[in-house]
């Protein structure tokens, strides 16, 4: 019989959806992970430091473990950011830099979650008053589905800049075919969506 481990369970889908997200970076030139590819400016790179930035937060502060705990935040994390910087990279930040941060965010929320039981409370301050009080366990839930969302963005934004897609390295999850292939079923889906605006 299978023990159920709920904590091993959560992060084991949190370390994919992380995994997912930073494989979308390998291969690609500075200026490719950098370049806004949507009117709202979504990149490869904002995606990543956008995640380290939740994963900070909610096993940081939440529960009152800080990140950063005395040394100095980047300019673009915290109260009195400019909106939206932790969305892009500027000139200055490397792309090391950046999954650096990320890298070391995971440790520390892999910290917090082995410290700490799942029905463990804490604090979102920036969450309506009513909704502030979560357990571990919601804010695990919550930044999976956070961050498994921004992965869902990486693979559209990856496949605008050089046509590669596939949900993980090794696992693409992609039906086979060609490219004659996908030029074919993509030409049958807009003929579908031409008849049905018609229709």
């Amino acid at each position: 019989m299978i023990e159920p481990n709920p904590k091993a369970d959560l992060l084991r889908y949190l370390q994919s959806a992380r995994d997912a997200l930073l494989w979308k970076l390998d291969g690609l030139s500075e200026y490719d992970v950098r370049r806004p590819l949507t009117p709202t400016g979504t990149n490869l790179l904002g995606l990543v430091k956008h995640v380290a930035g939740v994963e900070i937060d909610y096993f940081g502060e939440t529960f009152g473990r800080p990140f950063f705990d005395g040394a100095e935040a980047p300019s673009w994390y915290g109260e009195g950011a400019e909106a939206n910087a932790d969305m892009w990279a500027a000139a200055d930040e490397s792309r090391a830099e950046i999954v650096g941060l990320y890298r070391q965010a995971w440790e520390h929320t892999n910290g917090t979650v082995a410290a700490l039981p799942l029905d463990a409370t804490g604090h979102v301050a920036w969450w309506p008053e009513d909704r502030r009080e979560v357990t571990l366990h919601r804010v695990l839930v919550h930044v999976i589905a956070d961050t498994t969302r921004h992965a869902g963005h990486a693979d559209v934004v990856r496949e605008l800049v050089d046509g590669a897609v596939g949900m993980q390295k090794g696992n693409d999850n992609m039906p086979p075919g060609d490219r004659a292939w996908w030029e074919t079923y993509r030409d049958r889906v807009e003929a579908a969506a031409r008849e049905a605006r018609n229709g």
